[in-house]
């Protein structure tokens, strides 16, 4: 990686110029392949005197789709690869801490998972993208053994039903695709990636925030990047193509609150996952979307400042039940939806309250379900893996995990406590005045009584789950939509080139990963979000990689 002459940056220069938000041309950037073209180099005081960086192919965020990127983009591709990625140390995002499932479709499934795609997204996604995925995720195995990736194939998923919605069109998709189940979870997957990437000679350059990205206020071409690293202002010169792979804005509340189908909405995932992306991108004339889409369940929420984030729950007994911000149950609590779009039991909106009336919800439960185990997961468990995973340097990981005794948490007041429900349902009641605390003993009331009766009247739970709560104390968890990540960004093609309100490509800007998921309507594909990191990492990267630099002479 080559380092650019010394010198200041004006930002003056930089404003009148760079960050054009304008209809963007399709120029050099629709080439594809090996196929080369160039709009010629660029010149004016919108470009920067001298550059800090210089490479071929810049990669913004270091996820599981910057790294798939740099690493095509390096080795099969032979570019000059800079990645600049937020994290203080190391990188990984969400791609990292999750449990590294995959998505594999082999060649004689190709053209019936192609139009299981076409039937969940229910026509919002276009068919040269659909096909284009298919026709490289069919690859996914071939760069995995490639790459040392440890994996096997399975055709049972550790999360979710393979593929997520397989009963459609008359049980049409079953067993349309597999999965690679991965020990170790995406940590180890991130393990054996980077060791290559590193291998390769691609440079990360970390602590990086702020960017923005610089843009040709004639041809729209966009030519690099300012960042900040540290206190820092660089500039990197991007002779082929910038790769946005920043991410989600699961910690991003403007975002979220914007976008999302609902609100508050919680996530336990990579906490520098802020939503950057989306003003850089804006700012350059960009088309957003699938901005309300997520790939998410239901989990606790500490309601702790200090802590904000989701965190999974498991009940490790049966004396609980469920209700919502009324105090009313709703819903079978053992059947709450899957673990990629459990979220949307949570979507019911009441106009009594002006509000969706199940967030939050409440888990309801006993002395005798407090002491039977935890009620999350801690370090060196079998599901370590999210934010509090020991595989993460201290710099990046938010907390330790669950204790062995659900005590700390009930002392920071992430769990409720009350001696009696009444007592209890007060306490809720500080915190969302909508809690009716007659309407929750009511519940309470009935709830015993089906199961004195071994018979839930309201919403028919399995008789052998259907255990009374004890005299008390009782307790309280509060229930939000949340886990993974969001799936929201630019509009994307089947080359991976980010488009523009006309949907014509910004020229040398392109797209991967959760940033511009081309998954809609609902999330469908199981082990979709590691997959999209392969497929749009390997297709952006080869595609930036046959252009002409821009300042071609």
């Amino acid at each position: 990686m080559s380092k650019g002459m010394e010198g200041g940056v004006s930002r003056r220069s930089f404003l009148k110029g760079a960050g054009v938000a304008a209809a963007a041309v399709a120029g050099s950037a629709a080439l594809a392949g090996c196929a080369s073209g160039s709009t010629g180099a660029a010149s004016g005081d919108w470009l920067p005197k001298s550059w800090d960086y210089e490479c071929d192919l810049l990669v913004i965020g270091y996820g599981g789709a910057g790294m798939w990127a740099s690493r095509i983009g390096a080795d099969e591709c032979g570019q000059e690869v800079i990645v600049l990625e937020k994290a203080p140390v190391e990188g990984g995002g969400n791609s990292r801490i999750n449990n590294g499932e995959w998505t594999i479709v082999e060649e004689s499934d190709k053209e019936r998972f192609k139009k299981y795609i076409k039937a969940f997204t229910h026509g919002k996604t276009p068919e040269p993208m659909i096909d284009a995925w298919v026709n490289e995720c069919v690859r996914n195995t071939e760069y995995a053994d490639k790459y040392g990736m440890t994996y096997e194939v399975s055709e049972v998923a550790l999360a979710g039903a393979i593929p997520e919605y397989y009963f459609l069109d008359d049980n049409a998709y079953e067993g349309s695709c597999k999965l690679s189940s991965v020990d170790g979870f995406g940590m180890l997957s991130f393990r054996e990636l980077d060791a290559q990437r590193e291998k390769l000679g691609v440079q990360v350059l970390f602590d990086c925030h702020d960017e923005r990205l610089i843009q040709n206020p004639e041809t729209k071409e966009i030519v690099g990047a300012y960042t900040m690293i540290g206190s820092e202002e660089k500039t990197v010169k991007a002779r082929k193509g910038v790769i946005m792979t920043t991410g989600g804005f699961e910690f991003n509340e403007d975002l979220k609150n914007a976008y999302l189908k609902c609100y508050p909405f919680k996530f336990e995932g990579w906490q520098f996952n802020t939503g950057d992306g989306i003003k850089m991108v804006e700012d350059v004339g960009a088309k957003l979307w699938h901005m309300d889409m997520a790939i998410s369940m239901y989990s606790m929420w500490t309601r702790d400042p200090e802590n904000d984030f989701s965190i999974l729950y498991f009940m490790p007994a049966n004396s609980y039940f469920n209700v919502n911000r009324l105090g009313k149950r709703y819903v079978n609590e053992n059947n709450m939806g899957s673990p990629h779009n459990g979220w949307h039991t949570l979507l019911s909106f009441d106009d009594s309250i002006d509000d969706f009336d199940r967030i939050p919800s409440w888990g309801i439960f006993d002395q005798t379900c407090f002491d039977a185990g935890k009620l999350s997961t801690s370090q060196g468990d079998f599901f370590e893996c999210g934010n509090f995973a020991s595989d993460l340097p201290d710099e990046i990981r938010a907390w330790n995990g669950w204790s062995q005794d659900n005590k700390a948490e009930l002392e920071k007041g992430w769990i409720l406590k009350g001696d009696t429900i009444e007592e209890l349902g007060k306490k809720i009641k500080e915190f969302d005045h909508w809690m009716d605390v007659d309407a929750l003993k009511a519940t309470f009331d009935e709830y015993q009584a089906f199961c004195e009766a071994k018979k839930d009247a309201r919403f028919d739970r399995s008789e052998k789950t259907l255990e009374k709560l004890d005299d008390g104390p009782y307790y309280a968890i509060s229930i939000y939509p949340g886990s993974c990540s969001t799936l929201g960004g630019p509009m994307k093609n089947e080359h991976g080139q980010v488009l523009d309100p006309a949907e014509n490509p910004i020229p040398r800007l392109y797209a991967a990963g959760c940033f511009g998921n081309f998954q809609s309507h609902s999330y469908g594909i199981t082990g979709g979000n590691n997959a999209e990191n392969q497929v749009w990492g390997r297709i952006s990267a080869r595609h930036a990689a046959g252009l002409e630099p821009w300042d071609a002479k």
